[in-house]
Formats: C-alpha cells, sequence, structure tokens
C-alpha cells in the first residue's frame, strides 16, 4: 500500500474551486483513476497511477493536516476489488491545457492523414482527440481536427507548414482557447443513455460542443475554454454529483 499526502482529503468528483459542493470518493479503480488523471485531474499523476496498476499497489490519498480517512484507489486485482460497487459516474475532470488544430481542405485520398500524423510523430508532438469531417463529394476534400498540448502548438504548426505543398492541403486552424471536459465511471459499460444524458446538460446550459472523443469509461467534450467552468457544473449536478454540503477543504496549493 502507498500513501500519498496532499493539501486535500481525497479524491473529489470535480475540481472542489469549481464545483464547491463536490463530493469525496471514498473507493476509485485505477481504471477510473487513469482516465482521470488523463483528462485533467490534478491530485495525482499519471505515471503514479500507472505503476500502482502495473504492480496491483492500492493507493491510499489522503490529507496531511489530519486523520482523516481519505480515498483508496484500488487495482482490479486487488483483494476485494471485484465486489466494491463502482458508481454509475465516478467524477467530472477537465483541462485548460490544450489546444485544437484543423488541417482544412485536405485531398481525401489514401495515405494523406497518415502522412499528417507520421510528421507531428516525427516532431514528438502528443495528439489526444481527433475528427476528420466526411469528405464533401464536389471537392473530394476533407477537414481533420485535433487538440494536443499548448505547449506542442506552433512546434505543430510549424511542423505542418512545411508538408503543405506535397500534402496539398488548404489551409490550417489555430484555436487555444479551447478545454476539455470528460465524464469518467465504469458504470457507463452497463447503462445505457449516458452520453445523452451529458450532451442534454450541456445544451441545456447553453455550451456548444466542438468535437467529442469516448472510452469504454469516459466522454471528453472539447468546449470553448470561456465555457469550461459552466459545462462542469452543469454535469456534475445532472448526475447527481452534488454533494449536500461542502464536504472540500483546501489546506493549501491547488486544492486538486
Amino acid at each position: 500500500m502507498c500513501e500519498i499526502y496532499t493539501d486535500v482529503s481525497g479524491v473529489f468528483t470535480a475540481d472542489p474551486r469549481i464545483v464547491p459542493a463536490a463530493r469525496k470518493l471514498d473507493r476509485v479503480s485505477t481504471e477510473e483513476m487513469l482516465e482521470m488523471a488523463a483528462s485533467g485531474a490534478k491530485i495525482l499523476h499519471l505515471r503514479c497511477v500507472e505503476y500502482a496498476r502495473r504492480y496491483g499497489v492500492p493507493i491510499h490519498v489522503r490529507t496531511s493536516f489530519d486523520y482523516q480517512e481519505g480515498t483508496w484507489i484500488v487495482p482490479d486485482n486487488h483483494p476485494g476489488a471485484e465486489t466494491m460497487e463502482q458508481a454509475i459516474i465516478s467524477g467530472v475532470a477537465h483541462d485548460r491545457s490544450e489546444a485544437k488544430i484543423t488541417v482544412v481542405g485536405v485531398p481525401d485520398k489514401v495515405g494523406e492523414a497518415a502522412r499528417i500524423f507520421e510528421t507531428l510523430a516525427a516532431s514528438e508532438v502528443n495528439i489526444d482527440m481527433v475528427v476528420q469531417n466526411v469528405s464533401a463529394a464536389t471537392t473530394g476534400l476533407t477537414d481533420i481536427s485535433f487538440t494536443l498540448p499548448r505547449t506542442d502548438g506552433q512546434s505543430a504548426m510549424g511542423a505542418l507548414a512545411r508538408i503543405q505543398d506535397e500534402v496539398g492541403y488548404e489551409k490550417l486552424l489555430y484555436d487555444d482557447q479551447v478545454g476539455k471536459v470528460s465524464l469518467i465511471g465504469a458504470g457507463m459499460r452497463s447503462h445505457p443513455g449516458i452520453t445523452a444524458k451529458f450532451f442534454s446538460a450541456l445544451a441545456a446550459a447553453g455550451v456548444n460542443i466542438e468535437m467529442i472523443s469516448t472510452s469504454e469509461i469516459r466522454i471528453s467534450v472539447i468546449v470553448d475554454e470561456a465555457q469550461v467552468n459552466t459545462a462542469v457544473q452543469a454535469t456534475h449536478t445532472a448526475f447527481d454529483l452534488d454533494a449536500a454540503e461542502v464536504e472540500a477543504v483546501v489546506y493549501g496549493g491547488t486544492g486538486r
């Protein structure tokens, strides 16, 4: 077992600075914690959770300011993990560190997408979400959009500019005023309608979705950065994650 002491009392269903009514989770699987860490939750580093899952080490995240029990992060192969009741939704994470690039007017033929992403890989650009539009029948052109860390934005733009003549795309669009909001929960596997409820909550809050990405236990959307807080709050409330009383106490630092 590994105990990690921090400035909050455990892992919460959302960032308490955005959602004061966020609830502390008593237990969460390493699978869910991996998705949370990869989606912007900062309380644990992604590599920390990866190691814990690989070697079957339970993690206890707790505050260093009192003796209360925090959150247990339990590997899937740990004794008793199979009997742990899984919540439908474990939390809402967000990430403001991403940017979006759209390659406009890419010839819709074999190998063009590969050439684009090979170029980005050679420049050591880490890609997150990818969307390709249906090509227009009259033009034979398509648009490819992807997200990446803002710190890689200018490197990616430069690398793509160098292959414009080779690929034959029309132009590049760069937007660093976006954020990612992710809904995470192992219960998604067995409960239909989660996606519809998520998107309906965003629509009711007036949040426009720019991109969508999913895994088995996660749904992520890209939205305007100015709407990230609204999206997180609306989603948290829609899935009944709000606590009756404020549970989060931040003693210092990030509170995440």
